[in-house]
């Protein structure tokens, strides 16, 4: 009856949406333009510039997927994102409704409506991997070429064919606004360098940058060309270590939900008081509870190598 109650409240609010012509993605837009516009009181702005609040928990791991959507140029996706949070955390209200807990229906609500977000942050992560492997090749062709030409922007036209899809559009942006827009190389640099998410790549922009004004810096290149070597052969012999929390996660997460079936093929008795009595019920909440929490330590644990100035 519960699950039919929830469904009910469910479908409700999806028939009020369609009887007065609302699309969710408008209503997400205006709760964001409303916080947009929400003036924050001075005393409390120079409170936080004294002393910022670090965000921390479910604050953290979505001001985390904001950003990544900041630097990838995808801020239209922020309205998809949030309603994908607000269909799963339906989802996680039907489940438990369905399981007859009310103790799971806020944990496997906010749980799932953090997937989204948990996802953007894995997927950013693999991507980061990909990003620094294509940089590593980039780096030292165009470095090599430069030592050669003595000019950024003939070592960039020789190599840009090259490069990973990942990253040519940078450089070929950089080689558009140097031929046709601006021969100003510092600000073609500066622009190049914001494009490119990476500690080493903006080290080796401003290491370039200072070879504009002195050609004898240019033997500070290579040095931070190799920082992309060191990082690769670390990242090789430490992949296991930083995997195998993963692995070990996806075992224990698959032995945790085949679990409450198993139970019922060994014990009748035993299944329905896991699913019908309080305690059970709350057993199985905590069993989640960990879960979810596992689940973001491992994501936070698979993240790649970096040098940092």
């Amino acid at each position: 009856m519960t699950f039919l109650f929830t469904l009910a409240f469910l479908l409700l609010i999806v028939g009020a949406f369609l009887l007065l012509q609302l699309s969710p993605l408008d209503l997400v837009d205006q709760v964001n333009t409303f916080a947009a516009q929400r003036k924050t009181k001075l005393k409390k702005s120079v409170a936080l510039s004294k002393k910022p609040v670090k965000l921390r928990g479910i604050k953290r791991i979505v001001k985390e997927a904001q950003d990544i959507l900041a630097q990838e140029n995808d801020k239209q996706k922020w309205p998809q994102l949030i309603l994908a949070s607000m269909g799963l955390a339906a989802l996680g209200l039907l489940i438990s409704s369905a399981l007859n807990n009310v103790f799971l229906a806020p944990v496997l609500a906010g749980g799932l409506g953090l997937m989204p977000f948990l996802l953007i942050s894995f997927s950013y992560i693999r991507k980061k991997k990909g990003l620094n492997a294509a940089l590593e090749t980039a780096l030292s062709t165009i470095t090599s070429s430069y030592l050669r030409t003595e000019s950024i922007v003939t070592a960039v036209r020789e190599n840009v064919d090259h490069l990973d899809p990942i990253i040519r559009p940078t450089f070929e942006r950089f080689l558009v606004q140097a031929d046709l827009i601006s021969s100003d190389l510092m600000a073609g640099l500066e622009t190049m360098k914001r494009g490119i998410d990476s500690p080493v790549f903006h080290e080796w922009i401003d290491a370039m940058k200072l070879c504009q004004k002195d050609r004898n810096l240019k033997s500070t290149l290579l040095p931070i060309v190799n920082k992309m070597s060191d990082m690769r052969v670390v990242s090789g012999e430490l992949n296991i270590l930083l995997y195998q929390p993963l692995k070990v996660y996806v075992i224990m997460a698959l032995f945790l939900v085949l679990e409450i079936p198993f139970i019922r093929i060994l014990n009748e008795e035993w299944y329905l008081l896991l699913m019908n009595t309080v305690a059970g019920k709350i057993v199985i909440t905590i069993d989640v509870i960990l879960l979810l929490i596992s689940f973001v330590n491992v994501i936070r644990s698979t993240r790649p190598i970096e040098y940092r100035r």
